[in-house]
């Protein structure tokens, strides 16, 4: 009893550490329950799919998880329709989802990443991305300034520049002065000037009154330049909302667009359209990055200087804009912005887009509200803080569409004008063709309740105007059928003596020298007078035993295929058979190999030809020959004339033949196939001509005659398979001893012997005694490998063990519970 009690703990255990999967699953999706589905595209809920399917949760778990977490039932329907209609192919885009119903081991294509946080990647995935935020974290993009252009006129000077004189003309002169730490350049012969905070401009002037103050012509026959020469680094400070706040060393070429990058970009939380500049702590310029994204402006994207800061706040207000816009995403609103400023951040509406109508989920005190925007407010609706806006697809729905399919020249849909009728619409396409049914059309109308009813009409009637033309109505499908739709495709058929026999399409009026002709006409050896055509029966009696299943006609044809005066017509499904011309033989040949005077081809003669004539015909043995040993090969096992059966049905037949002469070893995967050697006693043929031994020959038949053996070959399951000299008293016992002996894998009582001329004898048994035959020279000894059979594994054991052991429990239990 107290087993039984251990047994039922383990099970209680098992099952407790099985539901702790649903718990951890719960963990992990928390957070995406307040998602709205409307706004996931379906490669996000392939996500979704996917690691849920790594948490070994089915469909229905998912979405009671997520309902768990606070996913609102609606939401949930949305959800469960959106898996399905995704595991059915309609979805958005169609791509390949994870069933998360089958829990079996299976290869994704997608791959997570195991350092990253599952939780967060589906969340931030499933959230709808900031307008902007990709271009700070694209490597494509990274806003490096250009460090070989003409230096900016209004870039200002300062420690560790390098300025460039040039003076060129009546004098020629050319510095490269550092600035010193103090912002002074020392110039040869002039003396030191203060360039530091000063720009280019500034600086080019400044230089130029001191050079003309030292007798340096400028203007009148010499001309001075100043650039810039070594660029020196300045140190910036990004602070706020970035995503990697702190001093940067940059370029003193760089902007502000720069240093956003090397800080990674704004945050979530960061604002995009009021990024500070703060220059000698006052508030030097604000920059929107919109200007940069929706124009391609960058006036405010100015060149950094030392210790300047840009501080990112965080953003005042941002809306939300998803469905038929070209860029769904969420956006930055500032004060005074419209819907119309909105439209034109996401791009502008698809070509799907509803557009007269906008809807928009607001936020109101402690819940939320839905208002709609009509077109003529784009222009004065302003946004509020958490506003959704959704734009809807256009209806796929006609409001003035017919369609007309069938045996018209163009069918398709057209315009339904105002009373526009069935003749109409034939017309516009462009009329009905010649196999047109004229028995009958149908109209499959749309009721003002979506369900659908049919309307018939006489195509004929209504054309000839003998019937009331029908008026149209939105949605009308006509349907005019083909009287080849209507009627099995007709075709007759030709086998036989025919070139290409087969089916054919039937024509009305066609003749059997016609289907020969289509054919390829007659074969050699076919008859043009004795052809057969057998022809369906519609009237036969299903209550008699004799009633005819086809009608069989006799038909001859010229044949040079001429027409002749016979008014025979062939019908659909006429089935037309050519037969040969009786007494046409093609040749049929045999070859003689081996110990014969003339071994070489030879072509049967008369269809009684034996062995014992095409021998003579060989000229008889030579003196070496093994009469005994003479062997016949016949390679038409089926038993058929070859060259009197369709070379198809030939094929087909030999290959169920070997299929069926198939055997296979149980201790080998490979297949072998039957000899194809028939036994004779050739010496007894010869003695006894005409008798039974002595056979008919059949084409392809290969008499072999060889010489004189004096060796017996062993193979199989022997030590040492080789070729023993032939003793007249030697047992197969004794020459598998001279080849070697038995291997311990050798099944001695199935040995057997195959004898020169293709006979086989195997080895008997009576009692306890094995008897094998008789050995001549020549002769094969093959001794077969034992039946393997595989022992019973240690884990079959195991499990065997395991099944007595609990049923002896159960029976235990039983008893002792009837005890009690």
């Amino acid at each position: 009893m107290n087993r039984f009690k251990y047994l039922i703990t383990f099970l209680v255990v098992l099952l407790c550490c099985t539901a702790v999967r649903p718990a951890v699953a719960q963990s992990m999706f928390s957070g995406i329950a307040t998602v709205n589905v409307d706004d996931v595209s379906d490669a996000q809920i392939q996500l979704l799919l996917q690691q849920a399917q790594q948490q070994h949760l089915t469909d229905s778990q998912l979405i009671q998880t997520l309902q768990a977490k606070g996913m609102s039932a609606d939401q949930a329907s949305k959800l469960r329709t959106r898996i399905t209609n995704l595991r059915n192919g309609v979805g958005t885009k169609q791509a390949t989802v994870v069933d998360t119903a089958q829990q079996g081991n299976r290869r994704l294509n997608y791959k997570p990443d195991t350092n990253s946080n599952p939780k967060a990647d589906l969340v931030n995935t499933l959230q709808p991305k900031i307008f902007g935020a990709d271009l700070f974290r694209n490597n494509n993009v990274t806003f490096e300034p250009n460090l070989k252009l003409a230096t900016p006129l209004n870039y200002v000077l300062g420690p560790e520049d390098q300025v460039v004189i040039n003076v060129y003309g009546n004098s020629i002169a050319t510095w490269n002065l550092n600035v010193s730490p103090e912002g002074n350049i020392n110039i040869p012969g002039v003396g030191i000037l203060n360039v530091g905070g000063r720009t280019i401009e500034q600086a080019t002037s400044a230089i130029r009154q001191r050079l003309i103050a030292n007798n340096y012509q400028i203007g009148s026959g010499a001309s001075l330049q100043v650039s810039l020469g070594n660029i020196r680094s300045i140190k910036v400070i990004l602070a706020g909302e970035v995503n990697k706040p702190g001093t940067y060393t940059l370029p003193s070429l760089a902007t502000v667009f720069n240093a956003l990058y090397s800080a990674g970009g704004p945050t979530n939380n960061g604002t995009f359209r009021q990024i500070e500049i703060i220059r000698n702590n006052r508030l030097y310029r604000k920059l929107d990055i919109y200007d940069f994204l929706i124009k391609g402006e960058q006036k405010d994207n100015i060149i950094l200087q030392d210790q300047d800061v840009v501080r990112v706040p965080p953003y005042n207000s941002r809306v939300q804009m998803s469905g038929e816009i070209k860029t769904p995403a969420l956006f930055e609103i500032l004060p005074g912005e419209t819907l119309h400023n909105l439209i034109r951040f996401a791009g502008g509406f698809t070509n799907n887009a509803y557009t007269p109508l906008i809807k928009v989920v607001q936020v109101s005190n402690q819940q939320r509200r839905i208002t709609d925007v009509f077109e003529k407010d784009y222009n004065t609706y302003r946004p509020k803080r958490g506003d959704k806006f959704t734009v809807e697809r256009v209806i796929d729905r006609f409001e003035n569409r017919v369609s007309i399919s069938g045996a018209v020249f163009r069918p398709g849909d057209y315009e339904l004008t105002d009373g526009m009728t069935l003749t109409q619409l034939i017309a516009d396409a462009a009329g009905l063709k010649e196999d047109a049914f004229m028995k009958r059309g149908s109209i499959t109308r749309l009721n003002t309740d979506n369900t659908t009813s049919s309307i018939g009409f006489n195509v004929q009637n209504v054309m000839n105007k003998s019937a009331t033309d029908i008026i149209l109505q939105r949605e009308d499908k006509v349907t005019i059928s083909s009287i080849f739709d209507l009627r099995d495709t007709f075709n007759v058929s030709i086998k036989g003596q025919i070139r290409n026999p087969g089916e054919f399409a039937y024509a009305d009026s066609m003749t059997v020298e016609d289907l020969i002709i289509k054919a390829g006409g007659f074969s050699i050896g076919a008859s043009s007078k004795r052809i057969e055509v057998a022809r369906r029966v519609y009237n036969s009696d299903p209550r008699s035993k004799g009633s005819i299943l086809s009608q069989v006609y006799s038909v001859d044809v010229d044949a040079d295929l001429k027409e002749k005066d016979v008014d025979f017509r062939l019908k659909p499904y006429d089935i037309v058979s050519v037969y040969s011309m009786p007494g046409y033989e093609t040749q049929s040949n045999v070859k003689v190999e081996g110990e014969v005077l003339y071994p070489g081809n030879y072509t049967i003669e008369r269809k009684n030809e034996r062995i014992s004539d095409i021998i003579a015909r060989a000229g008889g043995f030579t003196a070496s020959a093994d009469i005994k040993g003479g062997s016949l090969k016949r390679n038409n096992t089926l038993g058929f004339n070859r060259k009197k059966i369709d070379s198809a049905e030939r094929a087909q037949l030999l290959v169920d033949s070997l299929n069926r002469l198939k055997f296979y070893k149980t201790d080998s995967a490979s297949t072998r196939l039957r000899n194809n050697y028939v036994g004779i006693d050739l010496q007894k043929i010869v003695s006894h001509p005409g008798s039974v031994d002595d056979l008919l020959l059949e084409d392809g038949d290969i008499i072999r005659i060889p010489k004189q053996q004096e060796v017996v070959r062993v193979n199989g399951e022997v030590l040492y398979p080789s070729a023993v000299v032939f003793n007249k008293s030697g047992k197969l016992r004794g020459y598998v001893l001279k080849a070697g002996g038995f291997s311990p894998e050798a099944d001695v009582r199935h040995a057997y012997v195959v004898y020169p001329n293709g006979t086989v004898r195997g080895s008997t048994k009576f009692l306890f005694f094995t008897s094998h035959p008789r050995i001549e020279a020549g002769s094969d000894i093959n001794v077969p490998k034992k039946e393997y059979k595989r022992p019973v594994s240690a884990q079959e054991i195991v499990g065997l063990t395991s099944a007595i052991a609990s049923l002896t429990l159960i029976v235990f239990y039983i008893v002792n519970n009837s005890k009690n």
